[in-house]
């Protein structure tokens, strides 16, 4: 546990979850490696001049660079991390992007499901922050609990937030003490204050001092 500079005590930031988009998404690529592979080796022993095995063998890698690498890195190069504290978004191959989102800010969370990802138990988690574009967590699986799951987060990192509110509030008005600072008076008596100085204080303030003693004597 880490005791910040205030004299709160932290407890260390944990990883909750690490996510990536549904592995679905390289089904069809997984599919076409395969084909093009059988393809390519076909038809780079079976053609009977060399000029064109190595054509099919050139056509073949840019195929496979295609429809399978290219798909692979960008599912790869995409991932969710979610800990205690905050959502980590992470994108991108030759640029990457990283995007955090506290949990302390709070924030609704919904999820939305074409037919394919009901039957796969996946779906795109919407984080609206009020912003005008929600941070989407697109098609994570078991999307019903990673949507439990940052509710939970978000209402534990809440609660300390609002008790530390609470405190500084209390610090800051303590019981007796002025809330008109400003105007230099109190608006209710402190309850170990001289209630004869605060009505003096009231008279000279309405300017009714009353008579001055000394004036009074040398009449």
């Amino acid at each position: 546990m880490n005791e910040g500079m205030s004299g709160e005590v932290r407890t260390p930031e944990s990883v909750v979850a690490r996510l990536r988009p549904h592995a679905r998404a390289v089904f069809w690529p997984s599919v076409a490696l395969v084909v093009l592979t059988g393809a390519t080796v076909f038809f780079a022993t079976m053609l009977p001049f060399e000029w064109q095995r190595w054509t099919a063998l050139a056509a073949g890698v840019v195929l496979i660079l295609l429809l399978w690498v290219l798909p692979m890195l960008r599912w790869l190069g995409r991932h969710y991390v979610i800990t205690t504290r905050r959502i980590v978004i992470r994108s991108g191959l030759a640029v990457r992007t990283r995007q955090e989102l506290l949990h302390s800010r709070g924030y609704d969370v919904t999820v939305r499901r074409s037919g394919l990802q009901s039957l796969f138990r996946s779906g795109d988690v919407q984080v609206n922050t009020g912003l005008d574009h929600p941070v989407v967590l697109a098609d994570v699986p078991s999307a019903d609990l990673v949507q439990a799951a940052l509710h939970d987060l978000m209402e534990q990192s809440q609660n300390p937030v609002a008790a530390r509110r609470q405190q500084e509030q209390s610090r800051r008005y303590r019981p007796g003490e002025s809330r008109e600072v400003d105007r230099g008076r109190l608006p209710y008596p402190a309850a170990d204050a001289d209630p004869e100085q605060g009505e003096r204080v009231d008279r000279a303030e309405r300017g009714d001092e009353g008579p001055d003693p000394a004036r009074a004597w040398a009449r």
